[in-house]
Order: C-alpha cells, then sequence, then structure tokens
C-alpha cells in the first residue's frame, strides 16, 4: 500500500499533483506549504513598510494596505500557476521609497501620476518582455552598472530609514547631522535594528517581522503610541482603486521617471527571478518556456498593482528562504497568497506600526544590498568611477533617477575618452542621450 502512496501526501493523480508535478519535482505537500511560510515570514513586513512609505506620499493607508496584500496574493499565485516556479512577488522595497519621496514629495507630481507612471512602466517592461528585447536590454547594459543600482537604492533606503529613526536629522551647517538618541522612539528604533541583525545571523525566520512588532508593542508603552486593535474588517480600497492619472503621467516631466522604474524593475525582478530560480535547480540551458512565463508574470503584475493602488510590484529575494526550505514548485508561491489574503483582516494592526518600527527592517535591508559592491572590477576604473557616482548619487540627492542618469553619462563619457567606446553595447549610449537630454533641456534642474 505505501509503495502506491503519492510522496506529495495525497492520492496519485491529485488535484495538486496535476497542477504543480509535485513529484516531478522530488517534493511533498508538506514541504510546500512550509516553504511557502518560510517565505511568507521572512517578507510580511512589506504590508507594514509599503503602506507606511506611501502614506508619507499622501496616499489613504489603509487602501495602500489593501492594495499592498492584495497584488502580493495575486501576482505570487499567479508566477505560481503560470510559471510553476516557488517565487513570490510584492511592492518592491527601494521603488515604494522613490515613488512617495522623490516623484511625489521632491518633485511634486501627486500620487495619482505616479502610479500612471508606474502602469506605464510595466506595460514597457510587458511589451519588452513579449517580444524578446528583455534579455537583449539587460545583455545591454554593463555588470557594474547593475551593482550600482543595487547598491544605490540600498545607500537611498538606508538614509529614510535613519531619518524616520531619528538617528539622523538636518541641520544647517552640515546638512545632516545626528539626531537625538534620547527620544523614546529613536532609542527603540536603534533597539530594534540590533534586534532584527541578531535574529537574521541566528537565521531566526521572520526576523524583520519580529523586530517590527516588537518595536511596535513597546512603543504603547514608553512612546506614547496609541493602539488600534488587530483584527477588524479590511478597509476599502476605493480611495486607490483605478485612480491613476494616465494623463499626468505622460506629461513630458515624467519621462524620465518611467524610464527609471522600467530600468530598475528590469534588472531588480530580472536578476531576482533567475537567481532564486537557478538556486531551485529549476533553470536549463537552451530554450526555458518555464522563465518566460515567469518573466510574463512578474511583468503583468506591475500595471496590475498600479491599477489597485500601489507602486511597483517584483519578485521578491526573499523567496530564497523558501526555497532553501524545500519550496519547488508553485504550491509555495501560492501558499504566500493565501498567506497574503489572510493579512487583509489584520490593517488596524498595520494602522498602529509607527514609521520608526519599520525603520531597522528597512535599514538591515539597506546594509544587505550593499553587499554586490565586492562584485565591482576594482582595477578597471571606467567601470568603477560610473558605478560609485550612481551609488553615492542616490542618496546625496535624495534621487534613485538623479544617480542612475548622472551614472550612464559618466559611464559613457569616460567609454568614449579613454578610447573603450567599442566595447559599449548600443542600449547604454541610448540610455546615456536619455537622460543627457533631459538634463539639457531641464537646465539641470528637476
Amino acid at each position: 500500500m505505501d509503495a502506491m502512496r503519492d510522496p506529495a501526501g495525497g492520492p496519485p493523480g491529485g488535484v495538486l499533483e496535476r497542477l504543480f508535478a509535485l513529484r516531478a519535482h522530488g517534493t511533498t505537500v508538506r514541504t510546500e506549504l512550509l516553504a511557502g511560510l518560510t517565505t511568507f515570514l521572512t517578507m510580511a513586513y512589506i504590508v507594514f513598510i509599503n503602506p507606511s512609505i506611501l502614506a508619507d506620499a499622501g496616499m489613504p493607508k489603509g487602501a495602500v494596505f489593501v492594495a499592498t496584500c492584495l497584488i502580493a496574493a495575486f501576482a505570487s499565485a499567479l508566477m505560481g500557476f503560470l510559471a510553476n516556479y516557488p517565487i513570490a512577488l510584492a511592492p518592491g522595497m527601494g521603488l515604494n521609497a522613490y515613488f512617495a519621496y522623490v516623484v511625489v514629495l521632491q518633485l511634486g507630481y501627486t500620487w495619482q501620476a505616479a502610479l500612471g507612471a508606474v502602469f506605464i512602466s510595466g506595460v514597457c517592461f510587458l511589451v519588452v518582455t513579449l517580444t524578446g528585447l528583455r534579455s537583449l536590454i539587460v545583455d545591454g547594459i554593463p555588470r557594474s552598472m547593475r551593482i550600482a543600482i543595487t547598491v544605490g537604492i540600498g545607500l537611498f533606503l538606508a538614509i529614510i530609514a535613519l531619518r524616520n529613526a531619528g538617528v539622523v536629522a538636518a541641520s544647517p551647517a552640515t546638512f545632516v547631522t545626528l539626531g537625538d538618541l534620547h527620544k523614546p522612539s529613536t532609542a527603540l528604533a536603534v533597539a530594534g535594528f540590533i534586534l532584527v541583525a541578531a535574529l537574521s545571523i541566528r537565521k531566526v525566520k521572520g526576523a524583520l517581522l519580529i523586530g517590527i512588532l516588537t518595536v511596535t508593542t513597546l512603543s504603547f508603552v514608553v512612546a506614547g503610541n496609541s493602539f488600534q486593535g488587530v483584527v477588524s474588517w479590511p478597509p476599502s480600497i476605493a480611495p486607490t482603486l483605478f485612480a491613476l492619472d494616465l494623463s499626468g503621467a505622460l506629461s513630458a516631466g515624467l519621462l524620465n521617471i518611467v524610464l527609471v522604474l522600467f530600468l530598475v524593475e528590469l534588472f531588480d525582478a530580472t536578476g531576482t527571478l533567475m537567481g532564486v530560480a537557478s538556486r531551485a535547480g529549476l533553470l536549463r540551458e537552451g530554450p526555458n518556456p518555464r522563465l518566460d512565463r515567469a518573466l510574463m508574470a512578474d511583468s503583468g503584475a506591475i500595471f496590475a498593482g498600479a491599477l489597485l493602488g500601489t507602486s511597483s510590484t517584483t519578485a521578491y529575494l526573499e523567496s530564497a528562504s523558501g526555497v532553501e526550505a524545500g519550496g519547488r514548485t508553485g504550491l509555495t508561491a501560492l501558499t504566500v497568497a493565501v498567506l497574503f489574503l489572510a493579512c487583509l483582516f489584520f490593517a488596524p494592526l498595520a494602522g498602529s506600526v509607527p514609521p520608526y518600527a519599520t525603520a531597522p527592517a528597512l535599514f538591515y535591508v539597506a546594509c544587505l544590498m550593499l553587499h554586490d559592491l565586492v562584485n565591482l572590477d576594482w582595477d578597471d576604473l571606467t567601470e568603477v568611477i560610473p558605478a560609485c557616482v550612481t551609488a553615492v548619487l542616490m542618496p546625496f540627492t535624495y534621487s534613485i533617477a538623479n544617480g542612475v542618469a548622472f551614472g550612464f553619462i559618466t559611464y559613457a563619457a569616460l567609454k568614449l575618452l579613454t578610447g573603450r567606446a567599442r566595447g559599449v553595447k548600443p542600449v547604454v549610449w541610448v540610455i546615456a542621450a536619455v537622460f543627457l537630454y533631459k538634463f539639457i533641456e531641464s537646465g539641470f534642474g528637476h
């Protein structure tokens, strides 16, 4: 009788077996469910951080919370059913900060127009995926610039986290200075970061989530935070649903914003998808239709998220934790989707989380994103200098777009002036020319 049992834990030819080919991937229902839970715990912090960041741009926090949960559930389920990959998706870190603090607060566009820009970038993303141009663009961008964009976003997240925590503050003499460490909220944020880092080093599942909830709990006791409850019916998504402003997004001023969104989405999603799939042993030489379907799933998730009312959605590197736990099929991603739907009923808890409670997790993610610096070829200054320009200018100009723009312009100029132009792919010249034109047109202002 044992020989007749499906190793997936059910009868041979069951629904889950037919949908996800569990036996062919050497996995079971129990393993996939545990892998999904593991992935969810490592990325559930986004349901607290994303509404908090986008609320700073004037978006209704409750509606963004619902949009975050819904797009994470939809996109993860789409990935599971369409590509059968154990990869979860949700609104991406870095891009949500760019959306709120640069596009809306710094450049002065409405959040509706910013959602329109996200939608257009998602459509462009889907077009280049369906036409096969995606691989050509990715191959054409220098590796050093891809590294620089990731590192720069990490630095950008770091300065936002430190500001939200109160660790850094504005100074008329030095621009930034040390904040008031005696404030209860700042002290809690510092302690929360140490807790998150320690738990992560000890490989505790859900370390970031534990850190956020711990600081939030203590904030009621020592920082005067008000408790709003834990469970309720989900808030209305109506304030953000289909609220995007496409006509505003098509204005000339948002062209470079769409380009930056597109480039970051391109590198972030493609790199994450291929990295996690490779770790799971799902990439093969030659044609790979499952990877193509995975790329389509993450492309479609971007403009679907814009319709719901959130910033760009992308594949999450935290999916690697589920792979390490044994996840090999789309059932892992589907499990994550179900858990995000369950989060819809915890809106009061999400509303009680102050910015300084999410800052430790944000700063920890930023620290991890600096790791890629070691992969630069430090002996080739024509690669290193543009990469450093890109990464450093993002936090110091408080703009991901400025960092990317100056990085590509510097890269093209150095290659041209040092006689190495022949080794530069055409896509680099095009991107550098677009950014240079935008700067000239705007007089090198915003």
